[in-house]
């Protein structure tokens, strides 16, 4: 299978796909918003975005079924399955606020070799495949060097739901406002996730996220340098519904940090 030709492909379908989302980022009306929980919400450029990317990625590999975030395709794969979110950051793209993105992976078997996220707000295509290193717009991108939690620039995003949590959560706010240079919320985990790999966060955390949220911007920051976990240090960090995501130098510190405080 040729990974580089499949990615391009999927890098072309996500600008097509991005055009007509921003063609239609001034025609949302509040009658076009459905709410599929709190602070959960779809349009039907969500909607029609991802029956776009769920038609021509079956073209592109016939025989892959869908992970998807809209439901629009079900059907499973044997070997390979695609991981879709069409538009990863829907309450800013309803509020005229930036950053939202496609957010696209492949698995094979339970491993993502493929994954592209196109953040439409300034035009950035993040992308890699399986054994290559990570691109953004063609150039290739490593994770910052940056070595203690205290120098970083740290992203995280609020839970929608599993308000249970919410206590040991805002105590890892509180931590790392004393303890960083920042704590950031842009309102998109693949966008967060892809920021790391870039280097412009050194750390990403974030629970009650879905497959279709972190699985391409996951696999972009290992493809940049980076590590990746959960919240215990483990591997299920794509349908575990939490995530750790830094650059190699940051991650013992910041993982202990996170371990400690939201595992007690």
């Amino acid at each position: 299978m040729n990974l580089e030709k499949i990615c391009m492909q999927v890098i072309e379908l996500t600008k097509n796909v991005g055009n007509f989302i921003l063609a239609e980022k001034n025609n949302i009306k509040e009658k076009n918003i459905e709410t599929k929980g709190l602070h959960d919400f779809v349009t039907y450029v969500d909607k029609s975005s991802e029956e776009q990317l769920v038609r021509k990625l079956s073209e592109i590999l016939p025989e892959a079924g869908f992970i998807a975030e809209e439901g629009t395709a079900t059907q499973k794969g044997d070997k390979y399955n695609w991981i879709i979110d069409p538009l990863d950051g829907t309450t800013n793209f309803i509020h005229g606020i930036t950053p939202f993105a496609i957010s696209i992976a492949l698995m094979e078997d339970d491993k993502i070799v493929l994954g592209v996220v196109h953040e439409l707000g300034l035009n950035e295509c993040f992308y890699a495949w399986k054994d290559n290193p990570a691109f953004l717009n063609g150039k290739e991108i490593k994770v910052s060097s940056n070595k203690t939690v205290e120098g970083s620039l740290i992203a995280t995003g609020f839970p929608y739901y599993d308000y249970d949590r919410i206590k040991p959560f805002m105590e890892t706010l509180e931590y790392f406002m004393q303890h960083s240079r920042g704590v950031r919320r842009l309102g998109s985990a693949a966008t967060d996730l892809v920021y790391v790999a870039c280097g412009r966060f050194e750390s990403f955390y974030e629970y009650s996220l879905s497959p279709w949220d972190v699985a391409a911007g996951a696999f972009i920051v290992q493809q940049a340098g980076g590590k990746v976990s959960d919240f215990n240090g483990k591997n299920n960090y794509i349908f575990g519904k939490e995530i750790i995501a830094t650059n190699t130098k940051v991650y013992k510190e910041f993982f202990g940090s996170i371990n400690e405080i939201m595992n007690k």
